[in-house]
């Protein structure tokens, strides 16, 4: 697993938080090529990205476990990933796990064809890959729903605090102007 220095992080575009580290790292996929739903991470804490040398670390709170409905494909994500970024293709990846036969293996490398033809590539250490289709990492539709109900239950949640505050402040004024 690759150090992230403060030399490094000096270097790097650097997020913070859940939701842009989503956002950011789903540009960061679709700008390379690939499926925006390959990392399906939650409680992203920290993504960051030189872009010079395409070397990306993404950190979240805890490992997570994913099935890729459409092939049956379980994948852990540890708490740190690590990896260099190209076009199409993600190279010396750490951090990801897929399970074969009962036994988890670490995945190397993840690419897709340049021209597209709908299949990516995983690769571990020894050279063996499987091919899968890509549409089987887009973004579930489930997700891309939960992530859009979780904003606007915040958003509503807000309107509701400020129409109580507002409330807060009319029932002030009254007892003011009774008082008067």
């Amino acid at each position: 697993m690759a150090q992230i220095t403060d030399e490094l992080k000096a270097k790097a575009e650097v997020y913070y938080g859940d939701d842009i580290c989503r956002e950011k790292s789903r540009f960061l996929l679709q700008e390379v090529g690939l499926p925006r739903g390959l990392l399906p991470l939650k409680d992203i804490i920290e993504v960051g990205y030189v872009e010079e040398t395409g070397f990306v670390w993404l950190k979240q709170k805890k490992k997570i476990e994913h099935t890729f409905k459409k092939i049956g494909r379980a994948v852990a994500y540890g708490t740190e990933i690590t990896a260099y970024v190209e076009k199409c293709k993600i190279r010396k990846l750490t951090g990801v796990k897929t399970k074969e036969l009962m036994i988890w293996i670490s995945l190397v490398e993840l690419s897709v064809d340049d021209p597209p033809t709908g299949k990516l590539i995983g690769k571990i250490a020894s050279g063996l890959y499987r091919t899968f289709p890509t549409s089987a990492f887009e973004l579930e539709e489930e997700e891309e729903e939960e992530d859009h109900l979780a904003k606007k239950v915040e958003e509503e949640s807000k309107v509701e605090e400020e129409s109580k505050k507002m409330e807060s402040k009319v029932e002030e004024e009254s007892k003011k102007v009774g008082a008067a």
